[in-house]
């Protein structure tokens, strides 16, 4: 009963997590709570894969590993962590993990000498994304209850974390583009502020930038609000010379 009611409540604990709008790193998080509940490991590590550069990085980690996080990378196929995601199988092994022929010490991680390993994929609409490393200190015979719960969480999870990684993306790319529209707006509204300085004061085009440059540097403004004061002021003088349409009129009379 007791194993059916961790089931359930681990069942509970993935709806609410794939309901819910958590971060990536949330999600990692969540990911590695779960491990811990199913296995009451020493140790969890998840890798996912960058789809960029096709390489496998270390994630999040329940040990911390500040250094190791995002920077240590695994190549596909290489070590037990490769292996499994090329064949989109677990690996598990009870002991002398470190004496498999599969296995390649990782440089930072003192997990890599505990005694029993199991490393489960991570699934996202058949593909693997990454992998939940489980490390346990001594020797742990991993059930087949364990290997199917775990592999319930990485195909469960696998798919919230892909949407959850793609959503921060466009995000991303979201914020990108509203920098860069952003930026050739500056642009535009320099290369107007220097017509008007170069006509103004027959400055050259190169003249006309460094004045507005330094100006922008004296008065501790940025260089676009700068350009719309000019732009205003320049738009406002030109609007004040104009005849009025009364005055016009009066001298058609």
């Amino acid at each position: 009963m007791e194993s059916l009611s961790g089931e359930v409540s681990l069942l509970h604990r993935i709806s609410s997590i794939i309901a819910s709008n958590r971060s990536v790193d949330e999600m990692l998080g969540e990911i590695i709570g779960m491990t811990v509940q199913v296995t009451g490991c020493d140790a969890c590590l998840v890798y996912l894969i960058e789809a960029a550069t096709g390489e496998i990085v270390l994630r999040a980690s329940q040990v911390p590993h500040a250094s190791e996080i995002g920077q240590l990378t695994v190549a596909a196929g290489q070590g037990l962590t490769g292996w499994a995601i090329e064949h989109k199988n677990v690996v598990a092994l009870p002991e002398k993990a470190y004496q498999d022929q599969r296995f390649i010490r990782l440089p930072g991680l003192v997990e890599d000498t505990y005694e029993a390993f199991c490393s489960v994929p991570l699934i996202s609409s058949g593909e693997v994304i990454g992998v939940i490393n489980v490390h346990h200190r001594e020797h742990h015979d991993y059930t087949p209850q364990e290997i199917a719960l775990l592999n319930f969480v990485g195909e469960q999870m696998g798919g919230a974390l892909a949407r959850a990684r793609l959503e921060e993306e466009n995000t991303r790319l979201a914020a990108e583009a509203e920098e860069m529209r952003r930026q050739l707006e500056t642009r535009k509204l320099v290369e107007r502020a220097k017509g008007i300085l170069q006509f103004k004061f027959h400055l050259t085009e190169e003249e006309a930038y460094l004045r507005l440059r330094n100006e922008s540097r004296r008065l501790r403004r940025p260089m676009r609000d700068l350009a719309e004061a000019i732009i205003l002021t320049e738009e406002l003088s030109r609007k004040a010379a104009e005849p009025s349409t009364h005055t016009t009129e009066a001298e058609s009379d």
